[in-house]
């Protein structure tokens, strides 16, 4: 059974990397997946929370720094050791095969994916404590972590299999912060 779902995650791995490419999507894709590119997005989250929150926006700040921290401990120090899985990258039997496209392959572990696990779970963190104040556009942070998902396997660096545990992994933790934060301060509000 393993096997089976380890061929269908490379064969999925290289429908995305090697046939379903477009040239433009290759610059968006590495465009998307760099820290420059979403840390304002989310730079613009903290200071809308400042200037729109009530006093709860400081729990808020630090539920979101745990729920990051925890992600990526939990998915890079932990769980990557832990399982050791190769990135595709770094795999001698279809290195020479796969586009290439970050220009770098990380050497830790590929499983689970961390850019995933963290965006989702910051996905998941807004989704339960903004909806009272963005409604349905708190999906939105959902579709974002996903373009970036779907990117780590676009540009060669992950399996899709990698990015769909990170996806879970990071709605799990986002989830269970999401809660403690609804517990002790309810869900965020306008002033």
């Amino acid at each position: 059974m393993l096997k089976k779902i380890i061929d269908i995650d490379h064969w999925l791995f290289t429908l995305i990397n090697q046939k379903a490419n477009f040239p433009i999507f290759d610059k968006v894709a590495l465009l998307i997946r760099q820290p420059l590119t979403w840390a304002p997005l989310y730079l613009f989250l903290i200071i809308y929370a400042f200037t729109r929150f009530q006093k709860k926006v400081w729990w808020w700040i630090f539920e979101l720094i745990v729920t990051i921290s925890f992600s990526d401990v939990i998915s890079s120090h932990v769980l990557k050791p832990l399982i050791g899985r190769i990135r595709p990258c770094n795999n001698i039997h279809i290195a020479n095969d796969i586009r290439m496209l970050a220009g770098y392959c990380g050497q830790n572990g590929s499983f689970p994916s961390s850019h995933a696990s963290n965006h989702f779970a910051i996905a998941m963190f807004i989704f339960m404590t903004m909806q009272q104040v963005w409604g349905k556009f708190t999906l939105l942070f959902f579709i974002w972590a996903a373009m970036i998902s779907y990117a780590q396997v676009y540009v060669g660096v992950h399996y899709p299999l990698d990015v769909t545990g990170g996806m879970i992994l990071g709605c799990t933790i986002g989830w269970i912060n999401g809660q403690i934060f609804i517990k002790k301060c309810g869900a965020v509000q306008l002033t």
